[in-house]
């Protein structure tokens, strides 16, 4: 099977972005043909076609059309619909607040992905997708790169910000401030501050504590760290044995953040540590978030649309230009405004040149 999976990006190591490299390797173990789309390449692009999976800028190099779109992003959604245009697509959500994750409304897009309750509850509730259309489907890790650490101490020791937004001007120094009161060495790791790693798997097994949020919490639990929840959103609680199964439902994500961003409530959390309760955690997060699970589940949802779209009666032309009609409708004042801030800087930018050339002028004079 041909699987043409799109994002808006392939350059930051961000969660869709991995998300999209971790599927196509396993569609590729299994025999079937990614092939990945996205407009921005770089490191991310780079690390998948060194796996012999083709990564285009461009969809018309692509000269075969693929069997199934696996959507992520809409505008890049829909112009793989619009390029292919005999072929069904499953659309995914992966964030709350990201524009991006917005899910477009097209004829042949038969089934919608939440990776979350938060992002199922998005999709149904504003923005009116059938509750059938919709599959619950949460994220994964890698068992094979993110293997189990030595067991954790009975007091942390080494701390760590795993995630791509930590800097000075967000929740770094809440979190600094909570492991100095309690002597806590700590390091960064993620894009902000230049230090995001390629291989965070060999990092994580050096801490005991993690300070993180979504798929960067699930690959350190898997590991067997203790993990934190936190993200400039604010703070959630120390994972436990006791809260996993609902905070494994909202991807350890924005939903449960609900504490504000202080280090009194950041030490307190840290202070909720035990070794064989994180250890169990561990155990269990690695018994339910298989990647290879998760590309069954798919391949057997992209056979499912591929069999429903060949036996439906197939929208018309006029539908299809009516949805792409309503999908420009709609992100047409996000391009203007876009556009007009561009005109607004570039103004300010020609004014304050001026009025610098103006002062050297005069200063020149005297």
């Amino acid at each position: 099977m041909r699987i043409l999976i799109t994002n808006t990006a392939l350059a930051g190591r961000g969660g869709s972005e991995l998300y999209v490299r971790d599927l196509a390797l396993g569609f590729l173990e299994r025999g079937h043909t990614p092939l990945v789309y996205s407009p921005i390449l770089g490191e991310v692009a780079q690390e998948i076609r060194a796996a012999t999976i083709p990564v285009v800028d461009y969809l018309d190099k692509i000269a075969l059309p693929p069997d199934v779109i696996h959507g992520q992003h809409h505008l890049e959604t829909l112009t793989a619909l619009l390029h292919f245009p005999r072929v069904p697509a499953v659309s995914f959500c992966h964030g709350w607040t990201p524009w991006e994750e917005n899910p477009p409304r097209f004829p042949r897009i038969l089934r919608y992905v939440a990776v979350d309750l938060t992002c199922r509850d998005r999709l149904l509730f504003e923005h009116g997708i059938p509750d059938e259309q919709i599959q619950l489907l949460l994220n994964f890790v890698d068992l094979e790169r993110f293997r189990p650490r030595t067991p954790l101490p009975a007091r942390p020791q080494r701390a760590l910000v795993f995630n791509n937004h930590a800097a000075e001007g967000t929740h770094l120094p809440a979190i600094r401030d909570a492991c100095a009161r309690l002597g806590l060495a700590l390091d960064v790791m993620g894009a902000a501050t230049k230090t995001a790693n390629a291989q965070p798997e060999k990092e994580l097994e050096r801490y005991d504590l993690v300070f993180a949020v979504g798929r960067s919490a699930l690959e350190a639990l898997a590991v067997g760290t203790a993990v934190v929840l936190c993200s400039p959103a604010g703070v959630g609680p120390l994972v436990t044995v006791q809260d996993l199964d609902r905070l494994r439902a909202l991807n350890c994500g924005i939903r449960a953040l609900r504490m504000p961003l202080t280090p009194e409530v950041l030490t307190h959390q840290i202070s909720r540590y035990e070794a064989q309760d994180a250890m169990e955690v561990s155990r269990r997060i690695r018994a339910t978030v298989s990647r290879d699970a998760v590309v069954d589940e798919l391949l057997e949802l992209y056979q499912a649309v591929r069999g429903e779209y060949d036996a439906s009666e197939k929208a018309g032309a006029d539908a299809e230009e009516k949805a792409v009609a309503s999908y420009l409708r709609w992100v047409a004042p996000v391009v203007k405004d876009a556009a007009h801030a561009r005109y607004e800087r570039t103004r300010f930018a020609i004014r304050n040149t001026n009025l610098q050339q103006t002062a050297a002028h005069r200063e020149t004079e005297v």
